[in-house]
């Protein structure tokens, strides 16, 4: 009994040893910002979330849709502003450092253009935060049929992927992620926003299958990109760029089993 007690206490105070560790190592300039400090936060929004794909569904099952038309259109095209905005401090941050495509280190520095891009980073991780409400708006309109895992893996990794990336390396490599991401997410809220301004934008909309095909662009450049860092020397944490390269490959396959059951098995079931 007393063997495991000790075994038991010194696990803990590993546990310990490691969230401190978590806690003391992370970006000083960006330390004190929302959402960063500690991992407990976003862990329980990450929870609630979970709790939220669970039960809203069983929750709506009984009650008729939500009619939320005024509030998508105002929270897509918002997005679409959110979005072009990133972009614009992704891209004129990192010309005007001149970063690197091939290798580029993190500015640890608290120079205008280092806060800028430390900045722009922190927004791309609150943006995904934001964009969990994708999820709120499917299950009060029920549309549960949206909520697949794919959808549901995405949103809910996406908030600790850039934690992380904020926590610990705030710019760098980790630019041209929310730089495509941000111009993909631009074109995608565009496509939301316009169709829900009604049934008569649908023939506007025929290019579903093309955002799809960007998406799974994006995914392909950033293993291109993060594998050419991850193999080659560069100063940047090989821990994050295997965890982007692992996450990345995952996301690949998952849009592309979409896109196949979406678009190419349709299609050959209607011929």
């Amino acid at each position: 009994m007393a063997v495991m007690d000790y075994k038991m206490t010194s696990v803990w105070q590993s546990i310990q040893l490691f969230y401190k560790w978590i806690l003391e190592n992370g970006d000083e300039r960006t330390n004190e910002w929302l959402l960063v400090y500690s991992p407990a936060p976003i862990t329980c929004i990450f929870l609630c979330y979970l709790i939220m794909v669970w039960l809203g569904p069983r929750l709506m099952a009984h009650r008729q849709p939500v009619n939320i038309k005024g509030v998508l259109i105002l929270y897509n095209f918002s997005m679409v502003s959110l979005s072009a905005y990133m972009f614009h401090e992704f891209t004129v941050t990192s010309w005007l450092a001149n970063y690197s495509l091939l290798c580029q280190p993190v500015d640890y520095s608290h120079s205008p253009l280092g806060i800028r891009m430390a900045k722009v980073c922190w927004w791309f991780y609150f943006s995904k935060v934001i964009e969990l409400f994708d999820t709120v708006f499917f299950i009060l309109r029920k549309k549960n049929n949206q909520l697949t895992f794919l959808h549901v893996y995405h949103h809910a990794t996406m908030i600790f992927n850039w934690w992380a990336g904020v926590k610990y390396v705030p710019g760098g490599q980790s630019f041209l992620i929310g730089l495509i991401n941000s111009l993909v997410h631009v074109v995608m809220y565009l496509y939301y926003g316009l169709a829900a301004l009604g049934p008569h934008m649908q023939r506007y909309l025929t290019w579903k299958r093309y955002l799809t095909s960007l998406q799974l662009l994006q995914f392909f450049i950033v293993v291109l990109h993060t594998g050419n860092n991850l193999f080659t020397e560069c100063d940047f944490p090989d821990s994050m760029n295997a965890v982007v390269f692992a996450y990345a490959l995952s996301l690949i396959a998952l849009f592309s089993r979409f896109y196949y059951l979406n678009y190419i098995a349709k299609a050959a079931k209607k011929i």
